[in-house]
């Protein structure tokens, strides 16, 4: 515990240092590798050959979300596994394939957890956050590392870039957020510019809410309202961004420091619903530290961009209800990674450019656990990309070989696996009407166990096999500009295929503190995806945007043969995969008024593999609503911004996971000053 509190004091000493100390360096302050027009986004949303759907920052500010886990609920083909409460764990599932098949990047780097392969996305705040996107296959882009070809799926998250007013060097914002649950959340954001050349931003966070909220517990002999405990949290998190320029490239520096300490849940059954004794719930504790940067260079038709990153994640786990001669059950988690990358892009001629994309990456577990395994992997990734674009015709490929050794201080270890990957995206603009395109891709890729799957103790299984999958994508895209009040029209729709083999499933085996862990034949999941959006302006006082998005969605297991673990349920939907589901969000500006109304719908489910009465789940909506005024006069040159949430506006009752309620009607007060 001494090492990790002087890692967290030292990670945040090194951020203010950094903010304080590179006042001579030279920089230039363009953002890299991004896309920083609103309609340059909408083009890239046409002519890209994959899926993508992106939310920017003032799409961001009208939803009523708390952290990036909420606002992914809005995104098509996106399921969110929530257990409850502001501090519950949330991951995302895109397009049922698992949230291992999601990989999240920040600024370009990969944000990595090779102990279990998810990525809690309720640790990050929209706070810092400039635009989220979301890739569904590999997106149009050369100049990236190889590891963003070796995923499913794939979400950007861009860090706000400064822009300062002519005379004015500082930025400064401070909000507060307070509501239901006894919510504290405190943010400071802080922008810099230090020269000419050089931008600098510290922006910092702190969290705390009780978690107590009340829920109604409904079966057909139970009716009674009780109150969600041991769901509190306490959070910090700190960052800071530098961009400069050496030897006439640019690069970017990242910081970031996040801690939390908060209560795990309990299900709630109603014939075992009882308080959760104080000093008796689940706690877990995390620390996350990591430092990373890139550096581009650009010649006339060469260009290079090298990565770096090193992240130190901790993480406590206590359950006061097992007890064992040592005393209550008390285990710490140490991951350590060290990523190295390096991308080049040649231009061979007018219409076509080439990749070649190298990745190291070295990943350590360390535990307390008895007959811990300790393991170690090593990974190389190199990525061959080609780009040829001519008139109205755009073709993609990419060839992925992953190497992967693994090695374990003690019992056996996973091995060496080798594989080659391809893909192959194309987009077609058919005619000369400029607005219309049509897309498609496929990709073959695969995961590898994390180190839960394999080294677990009693639950890891050396021997799985990696997940195996095919991908396939039919899609087309609209986007009209008009001199009207009605300025813009957009629609995509997408229809896809997709099969795993190898599905890694875990299951209980005799007690639920020993599961077992083994591969699942073949699943088959193939859907729809539909994204309307119109943008209406009657005045330059008046406008309004409606975005409606749609998926339908049937995932089966197709698996042959029995296996010894399980009934196999053939053909039938995969577990909390619903069939029908979608979001329509309105957002309303008239003069510094602002209103906000989104709607979201999760249709019928299934809580586990046979698609029985008593496994159905029951469609869930809600409605949120927010209302507020922007750029009120304060104090001088300082900005005052209002907003009133109010989420689950009918009081819905709901389950995301079943057995761990969701909050009903609740509010948040936003107030924030802007310098």
């Amino acid at each position: 515990m001494g090492l990790n509190k002087r890692l967290s004091f030292l990670a945040f000493g090194f951020i203010l240092y950094r903010l304080f100390t590179f006042s001579h360096a030279y920089a230039q302050t363009n953002e890299m590798d991004t896309v920083a027009v609103y309609g340059a986004k909408n083009t890239l949303q046409v002519q890209s050959p994959v899926p993508v759907q992106i939310l920017t920052s003032q799409e961001l500010q009208g939803l009523n979300s708390l952290s990036l886990a909420d606002a992914t609920r809005f995104l098509s083909g996106v399921q969110l596994k929530d257990y409850g409460g502001v501090g519950g764990l949330k991951t995302i599932n895109v397009r049922s394939m698992g949230a291992n098949h999601t990989q999240v990047f920040l600024d370009g780097i990969a944000i990595g957890n090779m102990q279990n392969g998810q990525v809690d996305l309720g640790k990050f705040s929209l706070e810092n956050i400039e635009e989220i996107s979301l890739y569904s296959g590999d997106r149009q882009r050369l100049l990236q590392p190889a590891k963003s070809f070796a995923s499913a799926s794939y979400m950007y998250l861009q860090s706000k870039t400064p822009k300062f007013q002519e005379g004015k060097p500082v930025n400064l914002s401070f909000g507060f957020k307070s509501g239901s649950f006894a919510l504290i959340n405190p943010s400071l954001l802080f922008e810099k510019k230090i020269n000419n050349h050089l931008n600098a931003t510290v922006s910092t966070e702190y969290m705390q809410a009780s978690g107590r909220y009340k829920f109604r517990l409904q079966d057909p002999n139970y009716d009674t309202t009780a109150v969600r405990e041991n769901a509190d949290i306490r959070a910090f998190r700190a960052e800071s961004t530098l961009s400069g320029t050496w030897l006439s490239g640019d690069w970017r520096s990242h910081v970031y420091l996040y801690t939390s300490d908060r209560g795990l849940p309990e299900a709630i059954v109603a014939n075992r619903l009882k308080p959760t004794e104080p000093d008796k719930g689940q706690r877990q504790k995390d620390r996350n530290i990591f430092l990373q940067s890139s550096y581009r260079k650009e010649f006339e038709r060469y260009s290079f961009l090298a990565n770096a990153k090193y992240a130190n994640d901790y993480t406590h786990y206590l359950n006061p209800n097992i007890i064992r001669i040592e005393g209550p059950l008390a285990n710490d988690f140490l991951q350590q990674e060290v990523f190295l990358s390096l991308a080049n892009r040649y231009q061979v001629n007018t219409q076509w450019h080439l990749s070649l994309s190298t990745d190291w990456q070295w990943n350590k577990l360390d535990a307390n656990l008895d007959d811990f395994a300790y393991p170690t992997r090593f990974t190389t990734l190199v990525s061959l990309t080609s780009l040829y674009e001519v008139n109205r015709f755009i073709v993609q490929s990419n060839l992925l070989a992953t190497l992967v050794q693994d090695h374990a201080e003690y019992g056996p270890a996973g091995g060496r696996k080798r594989r080659l990957s391809p893909a192959i995206s194309l987009s077609l603009q058919p005619f000369e009407y400029p607005d219309f395109r049509i897309r498609a891709f496929y990709k073959d890729i695969f995961r590898m166990p994390t180190f839960n799957d394999l080294y677990y103790t009693d639950v890891g299984n050396t021997l799985l096999k990696p997940e195996q999958v095919s991908q396939f994508n039919l899609g087309a895209t609209y986007i009209k500009s008009l001199p009207g009040k009605i300025r813009q029209v957009s629609v995509q729709t997408d229809a896809y295929y997709h099969t795993i083999s190898d599905k890694i499933i875990a299951t209980p085996a005799n007690n639920q503190f020993r599961w077992i862990m083994y591969n699942l034949d073949r699943v088959k999941t193939k859907g729809v995806e539909a994204l309307a959006k119109v943008v209406y302006q009657a005045s330059e006082k008046f406008n309004a945007t409606a975005s409606l998005r749609y998926n339908l969605e049937e995932a089966l297991n197709i698996t042959d043969e029995q296996t010894d673990h399980q009934a196999i349920n053939r053909g039938e939907q995969v577990p909390y995969i619903p069939k029908h589901s979608g979001s329509l969000t309105l957002q309303m500006y008239y003069r510094r008024f602002r209103l906000n109304y989104s709607f979201l719908y999760t249709g019928e489910r299934y809580s586990q593999a046979a698609n029985r009465s008593e496994n159905y789940l029951q469609p869930w909506y809600t409605h949120d609503m927010s209302i507020g005024k922007e750029d009120l006069a304060f104090v001088k040159k300082i900005k005052l911004n209002l907003m009133l949430e109010i989420n689950n506006f009918f009081n819905q009752p709901y389950e995301v996971v079943t057995n761990f309620p969701m909050p009903g009607r609740n509010f948040r007060l936003r107030v924030s000053l802007k310098y």
